[in-house]
């Protein structure tokens, strides 16, 4: 079974109505991207309803249908249903394919370390050393692809040596706790505002038969941790500087991401009454700010 693809441009403040109306008139799918970026007869895999197209002057629409649709028709009545002119389009033929199998083509096995990898579920370790994830990609952030997440999951690497207790602040999809008692933490607990993160981390924690408790950051008590590690983004990491730090036992340590390379100044100041902090580190503009509680 084939679909027809229907494809043309509209200036960016008329995306939303024209993949609203599109959905409508039966649209399975419908894709926006980058005028710019050039065109191909594939569909992209990522198709959402709806658009966002905050930056882009014009925005490229691709929308799925089923086969033998009228393209010449159904444009005009799409076109006349939000009032607007019927833009020049193309159309062509799209051949059925598991796209569900497409889309987890996309995501590989993630590698933070030689024997350490963050693993879908539908896919082989190259490793089994026992240390790695089995994570998908989920509603929740924190799968082992951004920066962010990849630095703290180094650090946790080496930071965790054996049965320390840990704090994962802003816990998102649960990979930092999930992977702290992977590593041989005693004990890891992640808070988050976000019930829906909460939910997917416990989720995440059965999958990878890890213990690991997630709750509401009012909930936590009076808990001091050895290890505190906090993937957020700095204006949040320097206001929550007060409470992250009574957070650290005495000589515990804190590893702080989320932060850009020239904000990481600002974040070193924050927390510089408490912690003494050792060589950042770096990727792809990122940095990771990892300190001792000394004071």
């Amino acid at each position: 079974m084939s679909h027809v693809a229907l494809r043309f441009d509209v200036i960016a403040d008329d995306a939303d109505a024209w993949s609203d109306a599109l959905l409508d008139a039966g649209a399975s799918s419908v894709d926006a991207s980058d005028p710019l970026a050039g065109t191909s007869d594939e569909v992209p895999v990522f198709a959402e309803p709806g658009v966002e197209a905050t930056g882009w002057l014009t925005v490229r629409l691709c929308a799925l249908f089923p086969e033998h649709t009228d393209a010449q028709t159904l444009m005009a009545e799409v076109a006349d249903t939000i009032d607007r002119a019927a833009p020049p389009f193309e159309s062509f033929d799209v051949m059925d394919r598991d796209w569900v199998r497409a889309t987890q083509a996309q995501f590989a096995p993630i590698r933070i370390a030689d024997d350490f990898w963050i693993v879908p579920t539908w896919t082989a370790a190259p490793v089994d050393s026992g240390r790695n994830i089995a994570l998908d990609p989920g509603v929740a952030f924190g799968t082992g692809s951004h920066p962010t997440t990849h630095l703290c999951l180094e650090w946790l690497r080496q930071g965790v040596r054996g049965g320390e207790s840990v704090l994962d602040y802003g816990c998102g999809s649960g990979i930092l706790a999930i992977a702290a008692m992977k590593l041989g933490a005693r004990r890891a607990v992640g808070t988050d505002i976000d019930p829906q993160a909460l939910a997917a981390s416990a989720a995440n924690a059965h999958a990878n038969s890890v213990t690991a408790t997630f709750i509401p950051p009012d909930e936590i008590g009076a808990d001091r941790f050895d290890i505190v590690v906090a993937n957020i983004l700095a204006n949040p990491l320097i206001v929550l500087a007060p409470v992250l730090a009574t957070r650290v036992r005495d000589g515990g340590r804190i590893a702080l991401s989320g932060v850009l390379e020239p904000q990481a100044a600002d974040v070193v100041g924050a927390y510089a009454r408490w912690f003494d902090f050792e060589a950042p580190g770096h990727l792809d503009g990122w940095t990771l700010l990892a300190g001792v509680r000394t004071r």
